[in-house]
């Protein structure tokens, strides 16, 4: 288990970009190839985190029509401002969707507790099953069967989602993010090697080069 202050430590003697975000937000989810085009030319040396910001907690109760409407409109901006994006509407005939993002959250640790590699991994699935393939990630079950079809260990999946030192971990992740400033997901903040020094790096969900010249010019200012 890493304190706040330990994992700030951790990162500091490089210079890091922090990515931090929920595995159902739609920004995120229509913010995935710019981030990933921007990951793969960073400069050397640029260490890179995801955090886990944590979007909504944990909840049984069916997410009011005021709220649906107003996440379908929202689906319809991102499939107009980014294009390439698209979400199936069949989510909101299929399912009872809840405004829980905390157990989806928990997924992505307790993947990334069988290998690194796997959180990436379970943030893709989750973003398949919730937009590509009408599956509700605020169920357990539905995490259970990501894990099943990416071939973690499911039940060490299952003992991990549930347990407290996952949870405890979510909380680490989501007090760093507000450490961090990060105000809305997504969020990108670089923090600059043996420095306190954090510096919040502008979205752009269609350019990825505006965003890697922004962390170049802020890594040369120092």
């Amino acid at each position: 288990m890493y304190s706040i202050k330990n994992n700030l430590a951790q990162y500091s003697m490089k210079s890091t970009l922090y990515y931090i975000h929920d595995p159902m937000c739609s920004w995120c989810w229509g913010f995935s190839k710019s981030l990933s085009t921007l990951l793969e030319q960073l400069p050397a040396g640029v260490q890179i985190r995801r955090l886990l910001g944590g979007l909504a907690p944990d909840s049984g109760e069916p997410m009011p029509d005021t709220m649906r409407q107003a996440i379908k409109d929202n689906w319809l901006r991102i499939e107009e401002t980014i294009p390439g994006v698209k979400f199936n509407f069949d989510f909101w005939q299929k399912v009872k969707p809840r405004r829980s993002t905390y157990p989806a959250c928990r997924a992505v640790i307790s993947a990334r507790l069988q290998g690194e590699e796997n959180d990436l991994k379970m943030i893709q699935a989750i973003q398949r099953a919730y937009y590509q393939q009408a599956r509700n990630p605020s169920d357990i079950l539905t995490l259970i069967e990501l894990a099943e079809e990416l071939n973690l260990s499911v039940q060490k999946f299952h003992d991990d989602l549930l347990s407290t030192e996952v949870d405890n971990i979510l909380k680490e992740e989501i007090d760093l993010s507000r450490a961090l400033y990060a105000e809305s997901f997504p969020s990108l903040v670089l923090t600059l090697a043996d420095s306190n020094e954090t510096s919040a790096i502008t979205i752009n969900y269609n350019d990825s080069d505006k965003m890697l010249n922004e962390v170049k010019n802020k890594l040369q200012s120092r």
